[in-house]
């Protein structure tokens, strides 16, 4: 994944080292609940940056903290 600006959806699996699965993104994206995507060409992309930035978001101290 190195210089990649995209990545797919079984590529964020792999990067959440397949603790959530491609179908678990799909019904984030209908719930309104992904991370940010861009679809071109039939295809779902993740940017990189704004997955990060949605990683950032999410990143807590602890479980009182976590907001949904």
């Amino acid at each position: 994944m190195g210089d990649r600006l995209f990545l797919t959806p079984h590529e964020v699996v792999e990067r959440y080292q397949g603790r959530v699965n491609v179908r678990t993104l799909a019904n984030w994206r209908s719930a309104g609940i992904s991370p940010p995507f861009t679809k071109v060409g039939g295809r779902i992309l993740y940017p990189l940056n704004d997955l990060v930035e949605w990683e950032k978001n999410r990143t807590v101290a602890s479980t009182s903290k976590y907001r949904k």
